[in-house]
C-alpha cells in the first residue's frame, strides 16, 4: 500500500510544474516580473508591458504537454508548422542513443547531443533555404542515405534534451520531450543486437511524412484557450484590429497642417532598411532580416504582422524586442538626442500649427489610404484598419463606432496581443543566441531611425527659411504618442514654455504610415 502511495505521490510530483522545472523557466519568469515591475514602479508603458509581462509568467510555468496541453503551443499542427532535420545517433559507452534519448553521463550526454543536433539544424536551414519552402518532399529526398528522420513542431530547433522522452516509439508518431516540444519520427527498426533505431530515410517512403500527432489532438476543440488566444497574433488578425483602434486614436492635424514634417517619418525607416542590411551581412536570411529590420520602427503590431508572415519561427524575441523598445523610449531617445543637437537648437520655438479644414481631415484617410495601398499592396490590411479607424473620427456621422473603436475595442485587443506575445515565448525556443542578436539588432534599428529623424530635421533647417526644432525627428518612429511625449520633455528641459507636443505628433503619426509602407514593401519583395 505504502508503496503505491509513494508511487502515485512520485508520478504527480514528476508530472507537476516543480517536476518539470528546467532553468528556463526562472529566466524567463524574471523577465516576466522585471516587466510587471517597470509598468508598475516605473511608469514604463504599463497598458504594453503588464499584460505582455502576466503572459510571460503563463508561457513559462513548467507543466507537461503529452498530459496536460495548456500552452501557446498546444493545439492542431498543420505542415506548414513542421521543419524537417537530419538527425543520427549517438556513440557513447558502447551504445548507441537516439536523439531524444536521455545518455546514462549528463555532462557529456548534454554536449553529445548538442553537437549532434546543431548539425542537423545546420543542414535542415540550408536544405530549407535552397528548396525556398517547408515540409517539401523534395527536401527530404535530398538527406543523404546514413541520415536519420526527426521533425520538430513549431520550428524549435531543440530536437531533444536531457530529460526527455523515457521509452523510444515503437510505433510511427510522436515523442513529447516535455513543455509542447515533440519530436515526430520516422519508422523504428529493430537491429541483430536487439537495439530498436530509426530507418534511414530513403525516397519513396511513405513513412518520411510521419502521423503529426493524435486525432484528439489535432481537434480544435481539445486545443488549449492559451493556444487559441494566440492564434490572433500567429494568424495576424490582431495587428489590424490595433490599427483600427489606433486609427481612431490619431489626429493627423499636425502632419497635414505641416506636409513636410512626413519626411520625418520617412527618414526614420532609414533605421529599418539600414538594419536589413545589416543582418544580411550578420548571415540571417532575406526574411530573416526583414523581420528583424521591422522593429526599428518601433511599432509593435507592424512587427508581429511582419515577421508572422516572413519569420514565423521568429516571432516572440521580434514582438518582446519592438514593445520593449516601445516601452523603453524615454531611456534609449534622450542620450541620442542630446548628442546629435546643441543647446540653441533644442530652444528653438515652432509657431502653432494652423487650422486644418474638415473637408481636408476627411479626405486624407480616403486619399492616403489609395496611395499608401498602391504603393505596398502587402501592407492593404494594415493600412485599411488604419485609416477606416481614422475616417470615424474625422466624418462625423459614426460616433459610436468611433467611440468604441478607440475605447473598449482597442483595449480589448491590447490584453489579448500582450497575453499572447508574452505567452510565446517559451523558453525552449527564446532562449537563444539568435534572440540576443535580435534584441541587439533592434536596438541597432531604433536608435538609426531616430538619429536620422534629427539629422534629416537639420538638413531641413539648412534649406528652410522656417526653421523646426530638431528634437522633433526623434517622433519620427512610430511609437506613439511615447516619442512625441519625450520630444516635448526634453524641449521643456531647455524652456519650460517650449510646446513642441503637437508638432511633434506630425512626424510621429508620419512615422506609422511610413513603418507600415515600410512592411509591405518588405512582405513583397521577401514574401515570395
Amino acid at each position: 500500500m505504502w508503496d503505491n502511495i509513494w508511487n502515485s505521490a512520485y508520478e504527480y510530483f514528476s508530472q507537476s510544474g516543480f517536476g518539470q522545472f528546467y532553468w528556463g523557466n526562472a529566466v524567463m519568469i524574471g523577465i516576466g516580473l522585471l516587466f510587471i515591475y517597470l509598468a508598475i514602479k516605473r511608469g514604463f508603458e504599463p497598458l504594453l508591458l503588464v499584460p505582455i509581462g502576466f503572459g510571460i509568467l503563463i508561457g513559462n510555468v513548467p507543466y507537461n504537454s503529452a498530459t496536460t496541453p495548456v500552452g501557446a503551443y498546444d493545439g492542431p499542427v498543420n505542415e506548414e508548422q513542421l521543419d524537417y532535420y537530419a538527425t543520427a545517433e549517438v556513440e557513447w559507452g558502447g551504445r548507441s542513443y537516439a536523439p531524444w534519448e536521455k545518455i546514462e553521463n549528463p555532462a557529456i550526454g548534454k554536449i553529445l547531443l548538442h553537437e549532434k543536433t546543431a548539425d542537423g539544424v545546420r543542414k535542415a536551414r540550408a536544405l530549407r533555404e535552397k528548396s525556398g519552402g517547408r515540409a517539401e518532399r523534395a527536401k527530404l529526398e535530398q538527406l543523404g542515405p546514413t541520415d536519420y528522420f526527426a521533425v520538430m513542431v513549431d520550428r524549435t530547433s531543440k530536437l531533444a534534451r536531457q530529460g526527455g522522452a523515457k521509452d523510444q516509439p515503437q510505433a510511427l508518431g510522436v515523442v513529447d520531450v516535455m513543455q509542447g516540444q515533440r519530436v515526430l519520427v520516422g519508422k523504428p527498426t529493430e537491429q541483430e543486437d536487439g537495439r530498436v533505431v530509426l530507418a534511414p530515410v530513403t525516397a519513396g517512403d511513405e513513412s518520411q511524412f510521419p502521423v503529426v500527432v493524435s486525432a484528439e489532438r489535432q481537434n480544435p476543440f481539445h486545443a488549449s484557450p492559451i493556444y487559441l488566444i494566440a492564434r490572433g497574433v500567429v494568424w495576424d488578425f490582431f495587428p489590424p484590429l490595433i490599427f483600427l483602434g489606433l486609427g481612431a486614436l490619431t489626429d493627423f492635424g499636425p502632419l497635414l497642417a505641416n506636409p513636410r514634417v512626413i519626411l520625418l517619418g520617412a527618414a526614420a525607416q532609414f533605421g529599418v532598411f539600414g538594419t536589413v542590411f545589416g543582418a544580411l551581412l550578420l548571415g540571417f536570411t532575406g526574411a530573416e532580416a526583414a523581420a528583424v529590420g521591422i522593429i526599428g520602427g518601433a511599432d509593435g503590431p507592424t512587427a508581429i504582422y511582419t515577421c508572422s508572415k516572413l519569420a514565423p519561427d521568429l516571432l516572440g524575441a521580434v514582438a518582446l524586442s519592438a514593445y520593449s523598445y516601445m516601452a523603453m523610449v524615454p531611456l534609449i531617445q534622450p542620450p541620442i538626442m542630446m548628442a546629435l543637437t546643441t543647446k540653441r537648437e533644442r530652444l528653438i520655438r515652432m509657431p502653432a500649427p494652423k487650422n486644418v479644414s474638415k473637408t481636408l481631415r476627411i479626405m486624407f484617410p480616403i486619399i492616403g489610404f489609395l496611395i499608401c495601398a498602391f504603393i505596398a499592396n502587402a501592407a492593404l490590411p494594415l493600412m485599411g484598419m488604419l485609416f477606416f479607424g481614422n475616417l470615424t473620427r474625422e466624418c462625423g456621422v459614426v460616433d459610436r463606432l468611433f467611440k468604441t473603436a478607440q475605447s473598449q475595442f482597442i483595449d480589448i485587443v491590447t490584453i489579448l496581443l500582450g497575453l499572447s506575445v508574452g505567452a510565446l515565448t517559451q523558453a525552449s525556443s527564446f532562449l537563444t543566441v539568435s534572440t540576443i542578436g535580435i534584441f541587439c539588432l533592434g536596438m541597432v534599428a531604433f536608435s538609426v531611425a531616430t538619429a536620422s529623424g534629427i539629422l534629416l530635421a537639420k538638413l531641413m533647417n539648412v534649406f528652410s527659411k522656417t526653421e523646426i526644432n530638431p528634437l522633433i525627428g526623434s517622433a519620427g518612429v512610430s511609437a506613439v504618442p511615447m516619442a512625441a511625449r519625450v520630444t516635448q520633455m526634453m524641449a521643456q528641459r531647455e524652456d519650460p514654455q517650449n510646446f513642441l507636443l503637437m508638432h511633434a505628433m506630425g512626424p510621429n503619426v508620419a512615422g506609422v504610415i511610413g513603418t507600415a509602407i515600410a512592411a509591405g514593401v518588405l512582405l513583397s519583395y521577401f514574401g515570395n
